[in-house]
């Protein structure tokens, strides 16, 4: 093999390698900057609201049962009965809950970076069956029941979107709610005392015991990106609604309907408890996280995830130019210094920064016209120079274009950006293999020698030859 091709070939891969340091330390700064985002957005959220999900209502009646347990310390000594007392909670679910909810979305800022919120407005309906003795648990050695103060307990993530005190009405009586859950799965949220004086276990079985009755919510609520519904009744309908266009749905659950376009959208959600393990996640016996219905108001270009994937096509935009430049070298016998393609290699680099600086301020789609227009402008002129001719430059500032829009295309189209991408540089690799189908390799270093060492290399080939 030619030894001039052999070490030209040496420095482009060593060039390459080199250009590969600013690329990954612009990689490095969008991730920073995407942690002070992400840092920014945890700051309003602790000034405003953060995600919610909202449980309940759930009917807690607290109780201690007393039971008689006859032990047997010596077998030669009489058996000694003692009273010991367990707390326990009974929880009542809904049986149908019946969410209205619509959200109304917002924008707030920290600095440059921003997130979003939401004003929600709410109305819960549904239907409880109030609890009898029966349903009380008995363990061997049951003595009596002890019934603390009954109370409904509503789940909400961060209380402090509240925007008015709400009031509950449970068989048309108004409730007011107090700080606290008071459930151990549900650490934030609210409750209010319930007065059921029939609800006595020596009276067999009071008159209110069974009877299923209504209940009503209206609750105002600030948040921050995502809102939940934690399906706990028997039969769970909810429907929500706002103006943002770019709703994600997430959760265990999909909408059974739901519209999308550019004035919002309206989703529909049909669970029953067949469907969930919510019931018995909040009783504890579940374990992990609560099944949730789930919409997150989400940004339609996340200029650090755009940025980050636009990263790492950098260096197959180095490789194609590079590979370009040794084309040019080999087909039109015009030498380019290391320097030169280090110097191409730095402003290809650029771009990215420029994009990621650019796109903080403005929006992506004008950032990423406007750093590429930047680094287009800046290597078309110098390449005008390098390759002795404007219209060399003005080619290879054309297919700079073309690769800068192809690029675009594959940042835009997510869903396609592999197959994008594969017909690419299946494409590109075709072009290269048109282009030097007739190079022949073996006499390719010749183009690339100085001009004074021509000369003694075609002498040595005659007198090889004769």
């Amino acid at each position: 093999m030619n030894k001039v091709l052999l070490y030209k070939s040496l420095i482009t891969g060593v060039l390459i390698v080199l250009i590969l340091i600013p690329l990954s330390l612009v990689g490095n700064l969008v991730q920073e900057r995407k942690s002070y985002g992400q840092e920014a957005e945890q700051s309003i959220w602790k000034s405003y609201a953060g995600p919610q999900t909202l449980t309940g209502p759930v009917l807690v009646v607290p109780y201690k049962e007393v039971t008689s347990v006859t032990e047997r310390a010596d077998p030669k000594q009489p058996a000694v009965s003692t009273m010991r007392v367990e707390v326990r909670q009974l929880l009542v679910f809904p049986q149908t809950l019946r969410v209205q909810a619509g959200v109304t979305p917002g924008e707030r800022y920290r600095g440059i970076h921003k997130t979003l919120v939401y004003e929600m407005q709410s109305r819960w309906e549904g239907s409880i069956t109030l609890p009898s003795p029966d349903d009380l648990a008995r363990s061997p050695g049951h003595v009596r029941f002890e019934v603390g103060q009954p109370y409904l307990a509503l789940g909400i993530t961060d209380t402090r979107g509240l925007m008015t005190a709400p009031v509950i009405e449970l068989d048309g009586k108004k409730l007011p709610l107090q700080q606290g859950a008071k459930l151990p799965t549900l650490p934030q949220g609210l409750h209010a005392d319930l007065d059921l004086p029939d609800f006595k276990v020596a009276a067999g079985h009071p008159r209110d015991a069974g009877r299923t009755v209504p209940f009503a919510l209206t609750l105002p609520l600030l948040g921050a990106q995502s809102l939940s519904v934690v399906p706990i009744a028997a039969q769970n309908d909810i429907a929500i609604q706002s103006a943002w266009p770019h709703p994600s749905f997430d959760g265990e659950f999909l909408p059974r309907t739901r519209t999308v376009d550019n004035k919002g959208f309206r989703a529909n959600w049909s669970v029953t408890a067949f469907n969930t393990k919510a019931r018995e996640q909040i009783s504890g016996a579940g374990g992990g996280g609560l099944d949730t219905v789930t919409v997150k108001l989400i940004e339609p270009v996340n200029i650090y995830l755009q940025t980050e994937r636009a990263t790492k096509y950098g260096i197959l935009f180095v490789l194609l130019t590079f590979a370009g430049f040794f084309l040019f070298e080999l087909v039109k016998q015009l030498r380019i210094h290391p320097m030169q393609y280090l110097l191409v290699g730095l402003a290809l680099a650029l771009f990215f920064l420029l994009l990621l600086s650019l796109s903080e301020h403005i929006a992506f789609v004008l950032a990423y016209v406007a750093a590429s227009a930047a680094c287009i402008g800046l290597l078309g002129f110098y390449l005008s120079f390098v390759l002795r001719s404007w219209k060399r430059g003005l080619g290879f500032a054309t297919l700079l274009t073309t690769l800068y829009g192809a690029l675009y295309v594959l940042l835009r189209s997510e869903d396609n950006a592999l197959v994008l991408g594969s017909l690419l540089l299946f494409l590109l690799l075709a072009a290269i293999m048109v282009v030097t189908r007739k190079v022949d390799w073996y006499a390719a270093g010749a183009a690339l020698q100085p001009q004074h060492d021509k000369p003694a290399a075609v002498a040595a080939a005659g007198e090889g030859a004769v």
